[in-house]
């Protein structure tokens, strides 16, 4: 079904692949295309990112491809690793010499010699990206498949080439990489593959958190996350690299009162959120909304269940997490945590009649931010009841239209009050304090509230309105 000769043809008659096999053969060089390349090819996936590998030096090659494609081209040479890389105007390929690998228990850097091309496919992660084709002018364009990867292609199969223990053994990462592949392809995981990563899971923890979290921002950005994340759960990974997560999972019964599953609801978002935003931070927050759910869950007699102020603890555990999993402790970090703060405020608002001071106050506090934070909100619907589903999706329909009317005649996104802290001590003659910060606030707060608009005029009358009540008065000019 995937393999077409034509596809190949197709993506081998571009001038790249071409010149390196003029260079390749000019060297004495076997020469392929190999991995997610090959891969993607199959799949009619467009991707500019190529692997060659060759039985010889691949640096070499890339310093000669390098130098016939000229100034047109950048050339990085990363001599620890045996690889080189050579980027040009549309491609970015990836030269290494053909090897084998072997690895101690405790680390997943290999101890590498030169091999053959059945070596480096022997040490491939999974058969789909196994495939190799042939560069050299006399097999030009012919496919090396000596595990079925196309197969598996057809059949959506990730499944490792070898047995799995090994490959998982070697190197665990690519456990999480298998999780990527189901969750970014819609494959699924052979079972006996799946087994073995259920059998290596604690392995993971050799692995480093930046590589960890690579593949997870990769699950996440994936058409539907819930799949990944499902695998990852059923597989024990989960529990060992995310725990907050797995708290989360679960429904508690009392007295014939139960809640809903936090986790299963938590993807639920994920996913719906998918559908309007490929925005990587705004899919973290929908990941992290419920996460103080666990440690906020309370069962009162009258209320039932309750989660009180989760989604304040929640941006108070997001630092934690985010410093533990290496994720940037920078303003993607401070987005996240407004997102998971303010995410109950257009629930509660639509739970009530949606005033113009209100929505002010959502709009001063999302700032820029005000269209995701809605976004989130929408997703955070997930009841199973439509007429609850209909009502509050229409309330935010209405929040929306009031974000942008109000924002149209107040201005009040990111706004700052139109008299300064210095102005206000210049005015009254007084020293940095707490009552020239009560005078700002207060401006502020009218302004928020509808008491006064918008305006420079407005704010200074009601600011000598404020002092006046303060018993406050103007200094006396000499």
């Amino acid at each position: 079904m995937y393999y077409v000769q034509e596809d190949i043809d197709k993506h081998l008659s571009a001038p790249i692949f071409r010149l390196i096999s003029e260079v390749a053969d000019r060297m004495g060089l076997e020469s392929y295309v190999v991995g997610g390349y090959v891969r993607d090819l199959f799949l009619r996936r467009p991707s500019k990112d190529i692997d060659i590998v060759t039985v010889g030096s691949g640096i070499e090659l890339a310093r000669r491809v390098a130098g016939k494609l000229g100034p047109k081209s950048t050339l990085s040479v990363f001599g620890n690793f045996g690889t080189a890389q050579v980027k040009s105007r549309d491609w970015e390929i990836e030269f290494v010499g053909a090897r084998r690998e072997s690895y101690r228990r405790d680390s997943r850097k290999p101890a590498v010699e030169d091999g053959t091309l059945e070596d480096d496919q022997n040490r491939r992660d999974f058969t789909i990206n196994a495939l190799a084709i042939c560069l050299n002018r006399k097999r030009y364009g012919e496919l090396t498949d000596p595990f079925d990867g196309l197969g598996d292609l057809e059949n959506l199969r990730i499944v490792t080439p070898l047995d799995p223990d090994v490959t998982f053994g070697d190197d665990p990462l690519r456990m999480m990489r298998a999780v990527r592949f189901a969750s970014q392809l819609g494959f699924f995981i052979d079972p006996d593959t799946f087994d073995a990563i259920e059998r290596n899971r604690q392995r993971i923890e050799i692995i480093s958190q930046e590589r960890i979290v690579d593949e997870l921002n990769k699950i996440i950005l994936s058409p539907k996350p819930s799949v990944g994340f499902d695998l990852l759960d059923r597989s024990g990974l989960l529990g060992v690299i995310f725990p907050e997560l797995c708290a989360l999972k679960g429904v508690e019964t009392k007295e014939g009162i139960g809640h809903k599953d936090n986790f299963a609801h938590t993807l639920m978002v994920l996913d719906r959120l998918c559908k309007t935003s490929d925005n990587l931070w705004l899919r973290w927050s929908a990941l992290l909304h419920d996460i103080a759910k666990p440690a906020t869950k309370r069962f009162d007699r009258r209320l039932g269940w309750t989660f009180h102020n989760h989604n304040f603890i929640g941006e108070k555990m997001i630092p934690e997490i985010f410093r533990r999993m290496k994720l940037p402790m920078n303003e993607k970090m401070k987005y996240v945590q407004k997102m998971v703060s303010l995410h109950m405020r257009p629930i509660n608002l639509a739970d009530e009649d949606v005033t113009d001071s209100a929505v002010r106050r959502l709009l001063f506090d999302a700032g820029d931010d005000a269209d995701d934070l809605m976004k989130l909100c929408e997703a955070d619907i997930t009841s199973k009841n439509p007429e609850k589903v209909r009502r509050f999706l229409e309330n935010f329909r209405i929040v929306r239209e009031k974000m942008v009317d109000i924002e149209e005649k107040d201005r009040i996104r990111n706004f700052q009050p139109p008299v300064s802290g210095e102005e206000i001590m210049k005015t009254f003659g007084l020293p940095p304090s707490q009552r020239v910060g009560i005078i700002k606030e207060a401006i502020k707060n009218a302004i928020l509230d509808g008491v006064i608009p918008n305006e420079y005029e407005a704010a200074v009358q009601f600011m000598h309105r404020k002092a006046a009540g303060m018993g406050l008065q103007l200094p006396v000019n000499d």
